[in-house]
């Protein structure tokens, strides 16, 4: 019943070795914290204000990007040496623009970013009521002319005298 096969030792070390291999790759080193929980929530709170530069669509709170988390680091440092929210956050923007921000803020240069969604909005609802007028005033009936006039009049008269021989004979 049970099927001995002989391998060289070599083979069955090599076999072992390339089966346990993706589960050390996919180790990683713990990610540091702060020694002060509240320095630790300060972190948080700014690094959740921070756009990740890779990602895009999380903050760099969220991201597991390695420069998400260099920038994290590089904020719990910062508030390690004591400095503050703001000067943090200007720091940042200052290195890598208004984008670093997940919120940016309303100044002239991030206006079209603010306005452009309502701009777009009121823009569709413009050709939209255009195009519906339009639409409307292309559909509306044009008067008959005396030709089509008689013509109704004909085929309304005949399916008349049709339709009330076809009620008496029923």
């Amino acid at each position: 019943m049970f099927i001995d096969i002989k391998l060289p030792h070599a083979v069955m070390v090599m076999l072992l070795v390339l089966v346990l291999l993706p589960f050390g790759a996919s180790a990683k080193e713990a990610v540091p914290l702060a020694a002060n929980p509240k320095q630790e929530k300060k972190v948080n709170d700014i690094t959740s204000e921070l756009r990740c530069l890779v990602c895009q669509n999380q903050t760099i709170a969220e991201s597991h990007a390695d420069l998400a988390v260099d920038l994290k680091n590089q904020v719990r440092d910062m508030v390690a040496h004591g400095e503050t929210r703001d000067q943090i956050v200007e720091y940042m923007v200052k290195r890598y623009g208004d984008f670093v921000r997940y919120r940016p803020a309303f100044k002239p240069t991030t206006y079209l970013l603010w306005g452009g969604p309502f701009a777009l909005l009121l823009l569709g609802m413009t050709v939209l009521i255009i195009s519906l007028k339009r639409r409307k005033t292309a559909i509306q009936d044009a008067p008959l002319s005396e030709q089509e006039t008689a013509q109704l009049d004909t085929l309304l008269h005949s399916d008349a005298g049709v339709a009330s021989g076809r009620e008496g004979k029923s």
